[in-house]
């Protein structure tokens, strides 16, 4: 069973940062294309930022695009989206998610990603 942990969300100051790290488990092989999305209470989940593992090619919503980044290190089924001059508007719970078979492209829906995380709750007081 493919498991998707997310850790590293938490409360912070408009201005500061966070690192958020999603570790994958259950895979056979180290999944093609992993990312994060996020979701505003009441709204659909959107996009964040995606990798496409094998080669390390990454895409970003043009809303996080020059504050976050998004790595892998490969060796621990890990991804991580570091978050930088954080807006009040980047709080929302943001999922990790993963889809062993496909690439990324920019502004994959979430439809596209077979496996999800929990979520992490991220909350950017202004």
């Amino acid at each position: 069973q493919v498991q998707l942990a997310e850790s590293g969300g938490g409360s912070v100051q408009a201005g500061g940062s966070l690192r958020l790290s999603c570790t994958a488990s259950g895979l056979t092989d180290r999944a093609n294309c992993m990312g994060w999305f996020r979701r505003v209470s009441g709204k659909e989940r959107e996009f964040v930022a995606v990798v496409f593992t094998a080669d390390q090619r990454t895409y970003y919503a043009t809303s996080v695009k020059g504050r976050f980044t998004i790595s892998q290190d490969n060796a621990k089924n890990t991804v991580y989206l570091q978050m930088t001059s954080l807006k009040p508007e980047d709080t929302a719970m943001y999922y990790c998610a993963a889809e062993p078979l496909s690439l990324c492209w920019d502004n994959m829906p979430s439809s596209a990603m077979s496996h999800w995380g929990k979520g992490t709750l991220v909350t950017i007081a202004s």
